[in-house]
């Protein structure tokens, strides 16, 4: 009887568990531009890309057009963004459109600096970036893909130099963790070399030769230089170099870690590389001309400018980076400077980062002419940093508005302070237009915060939204709050806030960047709590998200109840705590019952479908975003960093019965996901995820291994788990002692949804 029992209940399953527990969800979402977004007379042309702070810019042709489109990788979140070079019907010219269907085409953990350079004279840019080991090199190959697309394959992760001393060898080149060098031919061999400032401190310049036999497609070197340049930084001022057999006064150790940034780049026409240069914590670009040859350069003291260019000196305030690349469509290679930090410290405007000099000369001697402060940026929607976007009617004209709190300047030269950007819809319900009201919606930025987070949310249940927001002061940036302002005014009417007197949500936790979700989830008609938190003091122990109930009692500011202090169990994939954890929740789906979304610092988007039937460790799913162009389903991957923070809000926006899912930035920004429905639904149904389950019987133990990671769940005869494995690993050993002895089900999920399930008998 046992045999014909478990074939029941195998065959059950599905309906003891959520649709997502077994098989992917028949949706996906899609980057999608869902509104148009207006700043004065200008309507944004990539509003939704999403912000960048600190972008390194490459060429590329990302489509097989032979038209050099351009990469970029923010190297505050490590994210990639990819823009085509398009016609311009307006003009009859050609524009840069934001692409993000490429952006899966680049590796998702790359960090620190990101060059794309043609080491193997195929036409095919390969990619070089900081290896595994601080300062090391990787790179990538570019291999032809389908459609003229580039496909990369790793080829080495360290790049190393021959050192022929007697204790030498084949020794890695190391750039240090903070610079960034330059891979560039040097010495006009055609073969690609290596400069980059000295990793102990910054002072020389070491330049590793290229001594590849085979011409191009090599990538053997040795040092040839330890003082590149005959030049040395000597650390007492910004600007400050000797040249020659001088040395530098006093001390050459910096005392902190510093960080230089290199072009090598021909200025004067000579044929020879000259140099533009910077170091962090300065904001002057440097120019040193080579005096020298190509093969052996020398720069001086006669060569040196620290106002380049002339016209209009480079003064960013912090670590300025030059890159080279023709970036106005007249075929010479423009200028685009750019802070080439980690964190900002309120010391850039970020959202006029982005200076692009247009060289303007048609002979061999570039002539940069200014053109503008915020390239690309002033396309997008971007309120400096940390954004977070709500939505709702807040002018009392029907019409959804988009709020979005964020921290930036209000104004010129002045400190950086969170404040509330108010989008008026002045468009309609079904095609929203939202045009820029103000940057200080309700004067927040008088109160000096340095987050602001807000949520629009009926608390009281009388039919008009009410603020909520989570904030916390910059004079003790330690302690945060939960707070709301009850709407006074009518449905009618703008929306009415007393920000002088906000009420705070008592007994909840502390600490900056806690989050609130209001949605809810026991049905009984009040909105209950999911908070997103880092915190797990003593006093509020617990897990990343908590389930806050509303018992509906007074006063408001306590009656959000703790139920459950590690809610869906959400772990990382290995097996750890996310950090800067924050969720939404809607019908996402179209099923009828509402989802749940997640966002953490790895910046990656996990959905758990139909969570309210779930318990004990949820199940989800990442590869939600269907790529058109690809014609495959990945994960939405926004860049992965310990000090990331996104927020997460949907928004029935377009009126179409389907909410859109938006995510805002830690540059700044908002990305916009739409709902593409009914497309895995017609795919061939996945095939069973192979696993091995041994020994079985078990009396103690049992191993579990599968072909790629996955997550375990031990369910009874009924359905219900009674064992989670919440750690992705594809080999497992469950511990069965304290299971009562009987016939149980191993269900193992892979990160893609594909699951396998095998029976378990314990004696």
């Amino acid at each position: 009887m046992r045999q014909p029992l478990f074939s029941l209940i195998l065959l059950g399953l599905a309906t003891l568990l959520p649709a997502a527990a077994l098989a992917q969800s028949p949706f996906g979402l899609e980057y999608r531009a869902v509104a148009k977004v207006v700043h004065g007379t200008e309507t944004l042309s990539n509003a939704w890309a999403g912000g960048f702070n600190a972008p390194q810019f490459s060429a590329i042709d990302l489509n097989g057009d032979s038209q050099q489109d351009l990469y970029v990788f923010d190297r505050q979140t490590r994210r990639s963004f990819t823009y085509l070079s398009v016609a311009d019907a307006a003009t009859g010219g050609r524009q840069w459109h934001y692409a993000p269907e490429y952006q899966s085409l680049f590796p998702a953990d790359m960090t620190n600096w990101v060059q794309l350079r043609d080491y193997d004279c195929d036409g095919r840019p390969d990619i070089f970036t900081m290896g595994t080991i601080s300062g090391s090199i990787r790179v990538y190959h570019n291999v032809a893909g389908a459609g003229g697309r580039p496909t990369f394959q790793q080829i080495s992760d360290e790049l190393e130099y021959f050192d022929p001393s007697p204790s030498g060898g084949l020794t890695n080149i190391n750039t240090g963790g903070y610079n960034t060098p330059a891979i560039e031919d040097v010495n006009g061999d055609g073969r690609l070399d290596i400069t980059t400032f000295n990793f102990i401190n910054s002072s020389t310049i070491y330049y590793f030769l290229n001594t590849s036999t085979t011409g191009c497609g090599g990538l053997a070197f040795r040092q040839a230089s330890r003082e590149w340049g005959e030049v040395k930084s000597c650390h007492s001022s910004c600007t400050s170099f000797v040249f020659g057999s001088d040395d530098c006064r006093g001390i050459l150790q910096p005392t902190h870690t510093e960080g230089g940034n290199l072009l090598p780049i021909d200025l004067d026409g000579d044929g020879d590389k000259d140099l533009l240069t910077s170091r962090d914590n300065c904001a002057e670009l440097v120019r040193l001309t080579n005096a020298g040859t190509l093969a052996t350069a020398r720069f001086t003291v006669a060569g040196q400018s620290n106002s380049f260019p002339a016209a209009m000196p480079v003064r960013l305030p912090n670590f300025p980076a030059a890159y080279s690349l023709d970036l106005t469509f007249d075929g010479r290679p423009d200028l685009v400077v750019t802070p080439n930090v980690y964190d900002n410290q309120d010391s850039i405007d970020t959202r006029h980062s982005t200076w692009l000099y247009q060289n303007t000369s048609p002979t061999a001697v570039p002539s940069f002419a200014f053109r503008q402060d915020d390239f690309l940026q002033k396309d997008m929607l971007d309120v400096s940093e940390k954004a977070a976007p709500a939505f709702g009617d807040v002018t009392g004209d029907g019409l959804k508005d988009m709020l979005i709190g964020g921290v930036s300047r209000a104004a010129p030269e002045g400190s950086y302070r969170a404040s509330l950007w108010l989008y008026q819809n002045v468009g309609t319900a079904r095609e929203p237009i939202f045009r820029l009201v103000t940057n200080n919606y309700l004067n927040l930025a008088a109160k000096k915060y340095g987050s602001l987070r807000p949520v629009l949310v009926d608390l009281n249940r009388d039919g008009v939204l009410d603020l909520a927001y989570s904030a916390f002061a910059l004079r003790n940036s330690s302690y945060n709050f939960l707070a709301y302002c009850l709407n006074t005014a009518t449905s009618t009417q703008p929306a009415a806030f007393n920000t002088a007197a906000p009420a705070l949500l008592e007994n909840v936790p502390a600490r900056p960047y806690d989050t609130p979700c209001f949605t809810d989830i026991d049905g009984d008609g009040y909105v209950d709590m999911l908070l997103s938190t880092n915190t797990n003091s003593s006093d509020f122990p617990g897990q990343a998200l908590r389930y806050y109930r509303n018992t509906g009692s007074q006063p408001l500011s306590r009656a959000f109840v703790l139920v459950n202090n590690d809610f869906g169990r959400i772990r990382t994939a290995t097996d750890e705590r996310p950090n800067n954890l924050t969720a939404a929740v809607a019908d996402v789906d179209g099923d009828a019952r509402p989802d749940l979304v997640t966002i953490d610092e790895l910046g990656r988007l996990h959905f758990f479908a139909d969570f309210r039937s779930q318990s004990g460790l949820f199940l989800d799913r990442a590869d939600l975003l269907y790529n058109s162009t690809l014609s495959r389903y990945e994960a939405v991957e926004l860049g992965s960093r310990i000090e990331n923070l996104y927020t997460l809000t949907t928004a029935d926006v377009d009126n179409d019965g389907k909410p859109e899912l938006f995510v805002g930035t830690q540059t700044g920004g908002v990305v916009a996901l739409g709902i593409r429905a009914a497309v895995l639904a017609t795919q061939p149904a996945a095939s069973a995820l192979p696993m091995s389950v041994f020994p079985n019987p078990a009396t103690s133990t049992a191993t579990i291994e599968t072909p790629r990671p996955t997550r375990l769940t031990v369910l009874d005869v009924l359905g219900r788990p009674v064992r989670t494995e919440a750690g992705a690993s594809a080999r497992h050993t469950l511990d069965v002692r304290g299971l009562a002895a009987g016939i149980y089900l191993v269900r193992a999920e892979a990160a893609d949804g594909q699951s396998g399930v095998r029976r378990l008998v314990v004696q």
